[in-house]
């Protein structure tokens, strides 16, 4: 006897709503339980949906770019007896071994797997699959990708650098009546909106149409910083951490919100919620596909070096898709480090509702300042940044603003050189 099965979006995923990216299998075709079955994408992570059981799908409800919400019914199986079709299909008992190897070996790749080996150039030959039968996962591909040395991306990247042809001085532009506009025949075209610009359009237009935003700003000299990173950056990377700018103002954070734990929390129409724990989220660029917010969860309790791994897993999780939906829930507090890109300040930067606070952290400059050395005013050149903190009026006011600013500067600029 064969039964029908649902195939259901489970409940747990991230986000209320999902969006159909691909499937890993058509209709007619034999599954295997375990195995990936349909990609979704929500508005903070893509997941793969596995196969509920073994058997044969035959019927798919949901087609790429439809909506779904959790328990939809995305497909049904049919288990138990095995079709006329299947038994057709089936590999016959004398194949060759070799030729079931590749079976194993490149069939079960998911759109996910595929699209990521496709991005960095790999070959299925060059991954060791953790998966059923030896299947490569997202998860192997993401881990060879963070194996690499950051030294071979940088000296590929001087090398391009080093080839690239000089610019070309442009023609002059026609003149006279035979000239024409670039825009009389340029067009346009319509670019549609993936699942992740949706919802981040949707949350944006909500948290400023909720909460009043005040910016705050502050200047911070991050001297010392520098001075310990210069020291520390290779014993990190040995150890297996980057140690960027942003781990720092990680740690910063953590220590100003013990000083001003109202920047932690929740605003409800009748009291605020003050949490516990400081899950700092940073916001990671995407590129087109818009950004994305992991989240270190109890960053208080990590050092400068657990900070500095996390983070990095975090990263590298997010800029090939790969974020598993716990490492973006439960955020408190939010960091934009908006300078990694060229910007020096960016006010107002939208709330991550339902928080109450964003840090934001402007690009790093050696600029002229005004010292006070045994009791003389000095110019030195010192590397500096501005440090802005956009707050939900209703839950914070300037003073508290400017004392949690107050704290994380002390913090940059006190920090032990050695």
């Amino acid at each position: 006897m064969s039964q029908l099965i649902d195939v259901v979006m489970p409940e747990q995923h991230e986000g209320t709503r999902a969006t159909v990216l691909r499937w890993c299998r058509n209709v007619g075709e034999r599954v295997t339980q375990n195995e990936p079955l349909v990609e979704l994408e929500t508005d903070k992570v893509t997941v793969e949906i596995p196969a509920p059981a073994s058997g044969e799908l035959v019927d798919i409800l949901k087609a790429p770019n439809d909506a779904v919400e959790p328990n939809a019914v995305l497909a049904r199986l049919r288990i138990g007896a095995t079709t006329e079709a299947s038994k057709a299909n089936a590999p016959s008992a004398s194949a060759p071994t070799r030729r079931r190897e590749t079976e194993l070996r490149e069939a079960p790749l998911s759109p996910a797997v595929r699209r990521l080996l496709a991005e960095h150039g790999l070959q299925p030959a060059q991954i060791a699959g953790s998966g059923r039968d030896g299947r490569i996962t997202a998860q192997d591909i993401l881990r060879h990708v963070e194996s690499r040395t950051t030294g071979t991306a940088r000296t590929s990247s001087t090398a391009a650098s080093t080839i690239a042809p000089a610019p070309t001085r442009a023609p002059p532009p026609a003149r006279g009546p035979q000239a024409q506009s670039p825009a009389a025949s340029a067009g346009s075209r319509k670019v549609p909106h993936s699942a992740i610009r949706r919802r981040i359009a949707e949350h944006m237009a909500a948290s400023v149409a909720t909460a009043p935003h005040v910016t705050t700003l502050f200047e911070a000299d991050l001297t010392n910083v520098v001075r310990h990173r210069e020291r520390h950056a290779a014993e990190f990377e040995g150890r297996g951490a980057k140690l960027t700018l942003t781990a720092y103002f990680v740690a910063a954070s953590a220590r100003a919100i013990e000083a001003v734990p109202e920047a932690n929390a929740t605003f409800h129409p009748d009291h605020l919620e003050i949490h516990g724990d400081a899950n700092i989220g940073v916001g990671t660029a995407l590129g087109n596909e818009g950004l994305i917010v992991p989240v270190l969860h109890r960053a208080q309790t990590l050092d400068l070096f657990g900070i500095s791994h996390r983070l990095g897993e975090l990263v590298a999780q997010a800029r090939v898709g790969r974020l598993a939906p716990e490492a973006v829930r439960g955020g408190t507090f939010t960091i934009s480090n908006h300078g990694v890109s060229g910007s020096i300040l960016a006010a107002p930067i939208v709330i991550n509702q339902p928080q109450v606070a964003i840090l934001g952290v402007g690009k790093l400059e050696r600029r002229v300042v005004v010292r006070e050395v045994d009791g003389e005013d000095v110019i030195r050149v010192r590397p500096m940044c501005y440090v802005t903190l956009t707050i939900d009026h209703r839950a914070l006011d300037a003073f508290q603003a400017n004392a949690f600013l107050a704290a994380l500067v002390r913090t940059l600029e006190e920090w032990p050189a050695d």
